[in-house]
């Protein structure tokens, strides 16, 4: 029975609305962030927020997923921000409509289906690298040393460090009030997540963040009149703060459309609808391994929802839209069932940015940092690890690669780096098990070649070396009667071998290549059978 079978979108509140508030949590210092980061007005990344909190959330039917600004984008967006000139973040916003556009026909081309190409070593290295990337992060933070933007998740940072070097400056900045906070803060996730914890009632409406966070501003508030412990505003959430309705109206932008004929936007448009779409696929594949109850995505749907929120993002001066995944392991580990929890965070953004940006300015960056840090943690346990490496060095080594490659590097780098490691796996095995080969029961003058419905021409070297070891005048069958599709370049070794039998005194017979068909440079053969195998 699904248990999802309810009606509306608010089927699961009492699930969904927590959640929602968690993600919100962590969302709002990542919009601000990412919008710093990529050199655009921070108000951009709250309607990134909004939009893909909203309007993707309703269109989409991923279950779990959340949208918003993409720190992988942060790079493309301010370099397109810094070389298009006067007037750049008005003319930047049209590429954003073009790459919504792009993203729309993808998904109606149904080219959804390349996010179901990636192995489950490298999805579940992006998520454990992701996770690790996040804990070094936020170390800083938690210690009051603000100077990298949170959202920022490169490994070359906009401050002039790089995330381990980090590490090594901060200690030269801490902020004892920050300090007192996070731990605080952390103590308090820690105990929400012990068993006790979680058999009381009220634990499932109060989540574990919002406390933290709630202690976080009273603490600061407390602090505020001591001189050792005062947090200054640098270190808390920085909401652009309209003094009217009207100026918040007035934070929103509107595209360039003077600028159609401008081949450079659309070159900032496809590239924007090519990383966005293959960042979306990639959290979309890796959002569904982490729903407990593996629910799919449908891919071509997922695109065109984003497609339909770039479109409405750019329209309104916000930043690019992708799911991303540090906000839906957010809504997962805090129970979140539906697509109901990134609407219900998308609304809330919408409210704080309209009513309650003072309020939210007294949250401390230090209670935040503890929130993602035990989000990180969970998706980079050591459990993880200890599974992948029992699973193999076929699976452990992308892994790995994967991880390496995000943490020093940057998302799509640390992705590409595991499926080059990946398919070298696939093809060293391939390599290796084309065919079964044993001498027959009886004797060691009867041989057997069984060929794999798929045989190319990676595995020309391992059947010709098999062939060559067969001794002289034995018998040998050579059995395609399973072989779907089989490379020239191995038809061809076969031919050489039977010509070479008869100088060597072997009796051959070959089973299963008589009927065959030309595709292209290939031979697709069926399953008749051109000889029965002399019987023994």
């Amino acid at each position: 029975m699904n248990p999802f079978h309810k009606d509306g979108l608010l089927g699961h509140w009492r699930d969904d609305l927590p959640a929602g508030l968690v993600v919100f949590l962590v969302a709002l210092p990542l919009c601000l962030g990412i919008a710093l980061a990529s050199g655009a007005p921070p108000f951009a990344g709250i309607i990134a927020g909004i939009v893909g909190g909203t309007v993707v959330a309703l269109v989409s039917r991923s279950p779990l997923g959340v949208s918003g600004p993409a720190a992988g984008l942060a790079v493309i967006v301010f370099t397109a921000i810094q070389d298009l000139g006067p007037g750049a973040f008005e003319k930047f916003l049209l590429a954003v409509v073009i790459a919504g556009i792009i993203q729309l026909i993808l998904g109606f081309a149904r080219a959804g289906i390349i996010g179901y190409y990636f192995p489950t070593s490298v999805i579940k290295g992006m998520l454990s690298g992701i996770g690790i990337v996040i804990i070094l992060k936020q170390i800083p933070h938690i210690l009051g040393y603000d100077q990298d933007l949170e959202g920022d998740f490169e490994f070359f940072q906009a401050d002039g460090h790089n995330t381990l070097s980090e590490l090594f400056y901060m200690l030269n900045g801490i902020t004892p009030g920050a300090v007192v906070i996070a731990m605080v803060s952390l103590a308090l996730l820690i105990i929400w997540e012990q068993p006790f914890m979680k058999r009381q009632k009220f634990t499932t409406l109060i989540q574990g963040p919002l406390v933290a966070v709630l202690t976080g501003i009273g603490l600061n508030l407390l602090f505020s009149g001591n001189e050792t412990l005062a947090i200054d505003p640098q270190h808390l959430v920085e909401i652009p703060v309209p003094d009217s309705f009207s100026g918040f109206l007035g934070q929103f932008t509107f595209p360039d459309f003077s600028q159609l004929g401008n081949k450079e936007i659309y070159i900032i448009g496809i590239t924007m609808a090519i990383v966005a779409s293959l960042e979306t696929l990639l959290c979309v594949e890796a959002t569904d391994k982490l729903d407990p109850y593996k629910r799919v995505t449908p891919t071509n749907r997922e695109l065109q929802a984003q497609g339909i929120g770039n479109i409405i993002s750019g329209l309104i001066g916000g930043l690019p839209i992708t799911q991303v995944i540090v906000r839906s392991s957010a809504n997962i580990q805090s129970g979140g069932k539906t697509k109901a929890a990134a609407f219900f965070h998308g609304i809330l953004l919408l409210i704080s940015a309209m009513a309650i940006p003072l309020w939210l300015n007294m949250i401390p960056l230090a209670s935040l940092a503890a929130i993602l840090l035990m989000v990180g943690y969970k998706l980079a346990k050591p459990a993880i690890f200890k599974e992948m490496y029992q699973l193999g060095l076929g699976q452990f080594v992308p892994f790995i690669v994967t991880i390496l490659g995000i943490v020093f590097t940057d998302l799509l780098i640390g992705i590409a780096l595991g499926m080059v490691i990946a398919v070298f796996y696939i093809l060293f095995n391939n390599y290796k098990t084309p065919f079964f080969f044993s001498p027959q029961k009886e004797d060691e003058t009867h041989f057997r070649l069984e060929l794999a419905q798929e045989v190319t021409f990676i595995n020309k070297a391992a059947i010709l070396n098999t062939l060559h070891t067969i001794p002289p005048k034995t018998h040998v069958v050579i059995d395609a009667s399973r072989s779907i599709n089989i490379d020239r370049d191995v038809i061809e070794i076969i031919e050489d071998f039977r010509e070479n039998a008869k100088h060597k005194g072997i009796e051959l017979t070959i089973v299963g290549l008589h009927q065959k068909e030309r595709t292209d440079h290939r031979y697709q053969f069926h399953t008749a059978i051109s000889q029965k195998e002399p019987s023994r």
